[in-house]
C-alpha cells in the first residue's frame, strides 16, 4: 500500500511518499532519495518494489520548500535543508509501529549523492545504496562540507552502482570514492556496467535505460538490503 503522508521539516510541511508491505510487520525501512524527476513514476515504482520485498519505503519531497512551478529546482537545493528533511523522515518512520527500527538510505542520481550525505551524518542508517552519485565533491546551498569529505561518518556497509559511460560521476570519480571508502575501512562493494551511462535504471528514459544493468543492479540491491537489515 502506498500513500502520501504529510509531515513537518524545518517548520515547513513536507509530503512523503510511503509504501508499506502487506502484513503485520514490523518491517525494516528504506529512505529513498529521489532523482531530479522528484516523486515521479520511477520513484514510486522503486518504492512499490521495495514494499513488495518487505521494506517500508519512504521518499520525502526534497523540493517542498520551492514553488510548485519551479522550472529547475536543482540549483536551489540546500544541503542544510536536505539533512533536515532526511532527519524528519527518519523520525516519522521510527514513530510508526510498522517499523522495526532497522533502516537504510538509498537513491539515484542526485539521490545517490544525498544517500551518501544522509548515511554520513545520520546515525539511524545501517546501510546505504548508491546509484550513480554525481556532484560528490561540491556543497549545495548552505552546506559547509561536500559529501565526499564526510564519508568517514558512515556507520554501515555501502553498495554502489555506476555506468562506465557516465560523466557525473565519471569512472575516475567512482574510483576516487571507492579508494576513500577503502582508506576509511568502510565495508563496500561497487558494481560498474559497460555500455551504460547515467540513469541506466530509469525506464522512463528510453535513451538511458539499460535493461541488463537495471535487472542485475536491482537484484543485487535487494540481496544487499536483506542482508544488511536482517
Amino acid at each position: 500500500m502506498a500513500i502520501m503522508e504529510n509531515i513537518t521539516s524545518g517548520g515547513a510541511p513536507m509530503d512523503v511518499h510511503v509504501a508499506t508491505p502487506e502484513g503485520a510487520g514490523p518491517f525494516p525501512a528504506v529512505v529513498l532519495a529521489f532523482h531530479r524527476g522528484g516523486i515521479d513514476g520511477f520513484t514510486r515504482d522503486r518504492a512499490d518494489r521495495l514494499a513488495r520485498e518487505g521494506f517500508i519505503a519512504a521518499a520525502p519531497d526534497l523540493f517542498h520548500r520551492m514553488l510548485p512551478d519551479t522550472e529547475n529546482p536543482l540549483p536551489l537545493l540546500n544541503d542544510k535543508h536536505i539533512v533536515e528533511d532526511i532527519a524528519a523522515t527518519v523520525d516519522h518512520l521510527t514513530g510508526k509501529s510498522e517499523c522495526n527500527g532497522r533502516m537504510a538510505i538509498g537513491g539515484h542520481c542526485m539521490g545517490g549523492r544525498i544517500a551518501f550525505l544522509g548515511a554520513a551524518v545520520n546515525p539511524a542508517f545501517q546501510a546505504a545504496v548508491i546509484y550513480y552519485s554525481g556532484n560528490m565533491f561540491k556543497t549545495w546551498g548552505e552546506g559547509e562540507t561536500a559529501p565526499f569529505e564526510l564519508l568517514s561518518g558512515i556507520k554501515g556497509p555501502v553498495i554502489g552502482f555506476f555506468g562506465n559511460d557516465d560523466k557525473n560521476p565519471s569512472p575516475d570519480d567512482v574510483s576516487k570514492i571507492e579508494a576513500e571508502l577503502t582508506r576509511l575501512d568502510i565495508e563496500h562493494e561497487f558494481h560498474r556496467y559497460d555500455g551504460a551511462g547515467h540513469a541506466f535504471q530509469n525506464f522512463l528514459r528510453d535513451d538511458q535505460y539499460r535493461e541488463a544493468a537495471e535487472k542485475d543492479s536491482w537484484s543485487k540491491t535487494l540481496g544487499f538490503l536483506k542482508r544488511a537489515l536482517a
